[in-house]
């Protein structure tokens, strides 16, 4: 490869990398919020190497030359190396969402033996895990007749009475994506990939406080809500919801 497409190749990289992860929140969309120091500082060295690739005084493609080996034509496939530097300066991919989820292993619910007394706030506010533990586990079946709270995006189910509230999380980047759900009833489903918080009730199902049980619920509002920076984790309710809720079945 020429050296004017080596320097470009690398500052645009570096560039790239620095947009995503120091001046705006692009990165988040494809790795833990750890991870960011390591891309700023990975964006750094690019450029450096690139500026120190333009001040080398080695001339390569002589060097080649006298060893009876022209390669001062560039292949034609190095020109793909710009689309990743290039995409993530101008069109950045979109955060995993619904079509993933779909698809994604499902995450392994902790097992989990003792539980503290839930609060009386009603409705309660709750993780899709916290809840899908607390049906699942919970001996005591204190999740029973509660009102609860969730917020994920909207996964359908074509052909269904239900969809899924889902939240994808990740151990290091989106390459390990797995999701988390609870099955949605008795409201009507919005758009895939549509941030939302819902209460209901545990939908009956299997045996309460077994594995039996399912991890759903009977819905009875429904709220959009912003999506959050960092949509890879499983946290509680958040923010202000983006209009009024709507009662099950008035949703338009």
């Amino acid at each position: 490869m020429r050296r004017p497409l080596q320097v470009t190749l690398l500052v645009l990289s570096g560039l790239g990398l620095l947009h995503a992860s120091l001046f705006t929140d692009l990165c988040l969309r494809y790795v833990k919020p750890s991870m960011r120091p390591m891309l700023v500082i990975s964006g750094f060295l690019l450029i450096l190497l690139g500026i120190a690739e333009a001040w080398s005084r080695r001339e390569p493609d002589e060097d080649e030359d006298h060893a009876g080996h022209n390669h001062s034509k560039v292949p034609r496939v190095a020109w793909l190396l710009f689309l990743p530097a290039l995409s993530l300066l101008f069109y950045a991919p979109p955060a995993l969402g619904a079509y993933t989820a779909s698809r994604a292993a499902t995450k392994t619910v902790p097992v989990q033996d003792a539980f503290d007394p839930l609060p009386t706030t009603s409705p309660l506010p709750m993780t899709l895990t916290d809840f899908t533990t607390r049906v699942q586990q919970d001996r005591k079946r204190a999740i029973k007749g509660r009102t609860v709270q969730l917020t994920g995006f909207v996964t359908p189910d074509k052909g269904t009475e239900y969809w899924d509230l889902t939240r994808i999380m990740i151990s290091c980047c989106a390459a390990d994506a797995q999701s988390i759900k609870v099955r949605v009833y008795g409201i009507p489903a919005l758009s895939a990939n549509t941030w939302v918080t819902i209460t209901g009730t545990w939908h009956a199902s299997g045996t309460l406080g077994t594995r039996s049980a399912a991890a759903a619920l009977d819905g009875v509002t429904v709220q959009k809500v912003a999506k959050p920076v960092n949509a890879y984790q499983d946290a509680l309710p958040f923010g202000t919801p983006a209009e009024p809720g709507h009662p099950a079945g008035q949703l338009s």
